[in-house]
């Protein structure tokens, strides 16, 4: 069965989920990547070190957003966003992001106690040092659907 999820089903898609999509557009380009992030009070919050993903929204921040929660392929919840790119520039709103992100994201991160050799080091070229970017996006509209083979 497909349907359409309520705003409520909508948000806890939004607060289980970690990693996402968002999508931009400037100079008749559409640019699509995945993000780590973190949904509260309608916000998504996030971080970013300075290349095209940032310059696209600060020339045009209107965005879409994409997230979804998948059991199978026959079972599964997506949500769709549109709304803002708000850059935070003070050291306030950049430390008050930061946190929330750290809050929600440092859990999944992977212990000291786990790491081998082979992933303490990545086996590739470290791109030189990019302005590191935190901002979020204000949630305009909401959308959701899903697909449940077991009802």
């Amino acid at each position: 069965m497909l349907g359409v999820l309520t705003p409520d089903q909508c948000k806890h898609v939004l607060k289980s989920e970690l990693i996402g999509r968002i999508g931009c557009y400037a100079a008749g380009r559409i640019y699509v990547v995945p993000i780590t992030y973190v949904y509260m009070d309608n916000y998504i919050y996030a971080h970013s070190q300075e290349g095209l993903k940032v310059r696209m929204m600060r020339k045009n921040p209107k965005i879409c957003f994409e997230v979804e929660s998948r059991d199978s392929m026959r079972n599964w919840r997506s949500v769709i966003i549109w709304g803002k790119y708000e850059e935070l520039k003070t050291l306030t709103e950049q430390k008050k992001a930061m946190k929330i992100l750290n809050d929600r994201l440092l859990p999944f991160t992977l212990s000291e106690s786990l790491k081998t050799r082979e992933n303490m080091e990545p086996p590739y070229r470290v791109e030189k040092e990019r302005k590191p970017v935190v901002y979020r996006i204000s949630v305009d509209e909401v959308t959701g659907r899903f697909e449940n083979s077991r009802v």
